[in-house]
């Protein structure tokens, strides 16, 4: 350990070291005046050949923590988040506040003083006594929105303080948490005592008997299902529901709230989006990770014993959380789906399960050739009209990524069933779905991006999606950090879920009866694409169907090469 006694700010570098002990491969930071200590610490590791965490310098909140979210949603360990005092977090409390809905680990810290200028040692300025600094701290400002929030005491604590939000924030559910660090602590005399590194937890197993008791369950249901909304988050969870729902031939439902792709889209097994027919028909519902299964949450299936699947399944950040539970296994989902699927060997052959089988396949095949009926449909609506039909939009890209191992992240509202059904995403850590306020997709998909640089990384996003996110600062670190996108805009010009609820509240009202609709309108708005023009990467825009498939491979030339791609297409819905 260098000699970081009597050095003014050494507790930058008692943060910088509890981050490195902590496994952080990054530091996301928004700058902030109180994070010069950790600059400092940073510059002078990187002077003398020590290690340090990547520092990535981006130059808004909501940016810092969505390419935390996105990187997390594939290392599936803490990163660190620096924010500027309580502004910086307010500013990126949505992103941040979307991770805790994803389930990703990291610790966000910002800062403030205690001192105001009345105490020994620096000066920390003035602004904080006269516009930064927020009654109770912004630790209070964060609990609402983390998973756990908390102070800083001091120097010689705040090691091991770090070493506990990382465990925290990476057991389950997994989430962000928040750590107020006062600016005088990162400027005060640091002894060196460092953080231990953080190792990872300790899993957890339902018994042999509740496994026993739930595949007994199985054994005697007619007419199961599995419904699942993030089980391919977890390490291994997407390979064993796919085993797990082989070995007992369960048809799987990924419903709207499904926040990652836990299932092949293209296996005979998988039912769709919608749990509905089920609510009447299924005997048995295996909930697995699925944390707001039913809606209305008082809509209750009318004969089917329910199994919770889930590690921690009464999730304390959702307000209101009904799962008519009959039996809970909540050990580790990977885990568990393996011991059920292990459990399966010991069925004899069933004739009724088979045949079941085979009539799902046909089924999926049917409703593959009714997909192609549809897209050939809308193609040819779509070439008497202005515009693409949406569906038409992600059936080229499916063909087009065929082979390529891409990752989908969607930042759809209106467009996001036709997104999952017809790009059809088949594999691992293939497909996420922004949570919480629009706003980060561009943010979260970089973030993706560090973490698989080797695989192309596509935006699905509406326009008004895109309009809420911070375009300049995420383009700008597309570009500093060599993070090369696809971001398809799915342009109806209109706020269609707004224009939808107005039109559904009030189908024979005023604005019905005159056409005025308010709060939707996005025809003003200049075109998308030329944003991307002052940062030199490539831009199209697009409204024939005809071009739409050329102007896509050329992006996804261009992104090949190392160039972000924005491709505007004019939609007809």
């Amino acid at each position: 350990m260098t000699d970081t006694e009597n050095t003014p700010g050494a507790g930058g570098e008692a943060l910088v070291s509890a981050f490195d002990s902590m496994g952080a491969d990054y530091v996301f930071c928004s700058s902030g005046s109180e994070w010069a200590p950790v600059w400092e610490s940073l510059a002078r590791r990187h002077r003398d050949g020590e290690r340090a965490p990547r520092y990535l310098d981006l130059t808004h909140e909501t940016v810092a923590v969505g390419m935390a979210t996105g990187y997390g949603l594939l290392a599936r360990r803490p990163q660190a988040v620096l924010l500027h005092a309580a502004p910086g977090l307010l500013q990126g409390s949505m992103a941040v506040h979307g991770a805790l809905l994803a389930g990703v680990p990291m610790v966000v810290a910002s800062s403030e003083s205690t001192t105001y200028g009345d105490g020994p040692g620096p000066d920390p300025g003035g602004q904080w006594y006269r516009n930064l600094s927020v009654v109770g701290g912004p630790h209070g400002i964060a609990r609402p929105f983390t998973k756990w929030s908390n102070e800083a005491a001091g120097v010689h604590t705040l090691p091991a303080m770090v070493t506990r939000a990382a465990e925290l924030a990476r057991r389950a559910p997994a989430g962000p948490v928040y750590l107020n660090i006062p600016l005088e602590i990162l400027l005060e005399e640091w002894d060196g005592r460092e953080a231990k590194p953080v190792v990872p937890p300790g899993s957890t197993h339902s018994s042999p008997e509740e496994a026993d008791a739930v595949a007994e369950l199985i054994r005697e249901a007619a007419n199961p299902v599995i419904v699942t909304e993030t089980a391919g988050r977890e390490a291994g969870g997407f390979e064993a529901l796919v085993a797990f729902a082989e070995a007992w031939n369960i048809p799987v439902v990924e419903p709207d709230s499904a926040v990652c792709g836990n299932f092949p889209r293209t296996h005979p097994l998988h039912a769709g989006s919608d749990i509905g027919p089920w609510m009447d028909e299924a005997d048995l519902i295996l909930l697995v990770n699925c944390r707001a299964p039913f809606y209305p949450p008082s809509r209750r299936p009318s004969k089917a014993r329910i199994v919770v699947v889930d590690e921690v399944p009464q999730r304390p950040h959702i307000a209101y959380q009904v799962l008519f539970a009959d039996r809970y296994l909540e050990g580790n989902v990977t885990n568990t789906l393996r011991q059920l699927a292990e459990r399966a060997h010991t069925r004899p052959p069933d004739a009724e399960a088979t045949a079941a089988v085979t009539a799902r396949r046909a089924e999926h095949e049917r409703r593959h050739a009714d997909e192609q009926a549809s897209i050939a449909a809308a193609e040819a609506k779509a070439a008497r009209s202005e515009g693409i039909d949406p569906v038409h939009v992600a059936a080229t890209l499916r063909g087009l990524l065929d082979g390529r191992d891409a990752i989908v992240v969607d930042e759809t509202i209106t467009h996001s069933r036709v997104v999952r059904r017809h790009v059809r995403t088949a594999a691992p850590d293939s497909y996420f779905y922004v949570q919480g306020g629009l706003g980060q997709g561009i943010a979260v998909a970089l973030g993706v991006k560090l973490a698989a640089r080797e695989r192309p990384v596509v935006l699905t996003i509406g326009d008004g999606a895109f309009t809420y996110n911070p375009i300049v600062p995420s383009y700008d670190a597309a570009n500093a950090y060599g993070l090369p996108l696809l971001i398809v805009v799915f342009n109806n010009r209109v706020y269609k879920s707004m224009n939808l609820n107005h039109r559904r509240f009030y189908p024979e009202g005023a604005a019905a009866e005159t056409g005025e609709w308010l709060g939707t309108d996005l025809r003003r708005l200049p075109r998308l694409a030329a944003f991307a023009e002052p940062f030199g990467m490539h831009t199209e825009t697009v409204d024939a169907p005809d071009a739409l498939a050329p102007a896509l491979e050329r992006a996804l030339k261009a992104v090949a090469e190392g160039t972000t791609a924005v491709v505007d297409v004019l939609v007809t819905r």
